[in-house]
């Protein structure tokens, strides 16, 4: 599988509940629904844990994408992810590499070919 770059430069398709999407595999689904409620103190059933990756502006999104500033921005924008923004880096997506800095490395191998 292609490597599916979010906008903010995490991997999409390492992501368990894109890889259960696209495996349509409910039995993961359930075990990922579990994992993450536990994790995240928030309710989450199995038929929620479907993902299209983030980039996709009319596919399923689950968890955080719904809400995440970066993805809105970059949607705004209308760039394929943040590496393209003429903007990079800009604050928040700075703040973002604090806590995931594989994404920085992520966008910066984008940008090395730009």
């Amino acid at each position: 599988m292609n490597n599916l770059i979010g906008f903010c430069g995490l991997k999409c398709n390492e992501c368990p509940a894109f890889i259960a999407t696209k495996n349509d595999d409910d039995k993961e689904r359930a075990r990922i629904a579990r994992e993450w409620a536990e994790e995240y103190k928030h309710e989450f059933k199995t038929k929620d844990i479907n993902c299209d990756g983030c980039t996709s502006i009319a596919g399923r999104h689950v968890g955080y994408c719904s809400v995440c500033e970066l993805r809105s921005c970059a949607i705004k924008k209308r760039v394929k992810n943040c590496a393209y923004c003429k903007d990079y880096e800009c604050k928040k997506l700075s703040d973002f590499f604090n806590i995931a800095p594989q994404a920085r490395k992520n966008l910066e191998k984008i940008r090395n070919f730009l």
